[in-house]
């Protein structure tokens, strides 16, 4: 769309069918997160306000510990949420709009199989062509996910770096349904977590007022669990109150249907070919889901690179080939952000010095709001680049750990000099070792 409007034909092949003519079948429904990143980009294109009308903003994380009250982190000082919106509905918003431009063509079931980069022709498979289609085209997008086909053309006939990465944990959905009187089951504007140390769980409201609830954990322990019993003793020992909310049939039918998802960590170097297809999204840097980033971060690619356009005058080229030095390392220091939220989300949460050093955090922004502000914050509520974020966050903590130092040196100054004051005889009292 970013495209379009500035005057260009656009085509747009997608594999798959119109997702906006077909029922709801058993695709992904893992919620999606919408930040400040992501809704700028909505906003240039003047969509922001629509789909905003979608969503459930959530202002911090509601952490349920085993036999103990529950307990908010905020996400910010100021009241600042992110975002939870339902991915096929979004999905469908865009599609409808794109489908309005006038110089937009939407082509569906055109499953990619070749490009020749020397000709700029492109092969698709079709339901309706024995022989497939080939089109040709000035200009290459590749958008086209975490196993990107384009990218993999792009890999036939270049130096493309390309690391991909697993994780040794799946994910499985569960719904948690309206109470029978048509309520949440749980407070909404919540990022509600099970912390586990080495597994959690998750729960993102949803419009209908159900929640999406989601496991994250090894495949180890999944293996473990098979039966209708070791299903609710598992939920018991670890989940007891989200068991009774959930329902123990629907969560045993959850558990056993629904398949179980892998996490794919994809980084490439550079994202562009000659300055004639570029890698955006998924295709250049797919990411882990827990810091929230992958579409924010997909979106921002489009408004990064239409910022870009307008700076080199509409050189598709230059503006590409000027992106993929500005944005590879931002889109790999976001994976590893990404990577590491997991940790904090599944263990980190739980423990008194993660939690004290969140409110040192919130108290200095409170004193100083254009000095200090957490990273969870500079990645979620700002543009800041990503890779700035981390080393902005570095100085910061240690900025934080002198100030304690510091602080604890002075406190046991004045007790001494206290000390000295009011009980002299103290200093003359022998010290003794054993």
């Amino acid at each position: 769309m970013f495209m379009a409007r500035k005057g260009f034909e656009v085509h747009l092949y997608e594999s798959r069918s119109d997702i906006t003519k077909i029922e709801k079948g058993d695709s992904r429904s893992i919620n999606l997160t919408l930040a400040y990143r992501g809704i700028q980009a909505l906003r240039v294109l003047g969509l922001d306000e629509e789909v905003m009308k979608q969503a459930i903003p959530f202002y911090g994380r509601m952490i349920h510990p085993q036999g103990k009250p529950n307990y908010v982190i905020p996400y910010g000082t100021k009241g600042e949420a992110i975002n939870s919106i339902d991915r096929r509905k979004l999905n469908e918003m865009l599609l409808t709009v794109a489908e309005n431009q006038p110089n937009v063509t939407l082509h569906f079931e055109h499953k990619l199989t070749r490009i020749d980069f020397d000709q700029m022709e492109l092969t698709f498979s079709n339901p309706q062509s024995s022989e497939g289609v080939t089109v040709k085209h000035d200009f290459i997008f590749g958008c086209d996910g975490s196993y990107s086909t384009v990218r993999r053309q792009v890999m036939r006939v270049s130096r493309l770096n390309y690391q991909q990465e697993y994780i040794d944990h799946g994910y499985k959905e569960l719904t948690m349904p309206a109470t029978e009187t048509g309520e949440y089951a749980m407070k909404p504007n919540y990022l509600h977590i099970w912390a586990k140390e080495e597994f959690m769980m998750i729960a993102f409201p949803n419009l209908d007022h159900s929640f999406t609830v989601t496991l994250y954990m090894p495949y180890a322990i999944y293996n473990q669990i098979n039966t209708h019993e070791e299903i609710l003793s598992f939920f018991q020992d670890n989940f007891a109150d989200a068991v009774t909310k959930i329902g123990e049939k629907q969560l045993v039918k959850d558990f056993l249907q629904n398949p179980i998802g892998n996490f794919m960590s994809v980084k490439c170097t550079p994202h562009h070919l000659e300055g004639k297809c570029l890698l955006l999204g998924d295709a250049a840097h797919a990411m882990v889901p827990f810091y929230g980033q992958g579409m924010n971060c997909g979106f921002e690619d489009c408004l990064v690179f239409s910022e870009l356009m307008d700076q080199f005058g509409g050189d598709c080229s230059k503006a590409a080939q000027e992106y993929s030095l500005k944005r590879v390392q931002d889109a790999h220091a976001i994976c590893d952000l990404s990577m590491a939220n997991y940790i904090e989300m599944r263990s980190h949460v739980n423990q008194r010095s993660f939690l004290f050093m969140k409110k040192m955090e919130n108290l200095l922004n409170i004193w100083m709001p254009h000095t200090f502000m957490s990273l969870h914050s500079m990645v979620s509520f700002t543009r800041i680049p990503y890779k700035q974020t981390i080393l902005w966050n570095v100085w910061q903590q240690r900025v934080i750990t002198r100030g304690m130092k510091i602080l604890g040196i002075s406190t046991l100054v004045i007790i001494a000099l206290s000390l000295y004051k009011h009980c002299p005889h103290f200093f003359s009292m022998p010290f003794y070792s054993i």
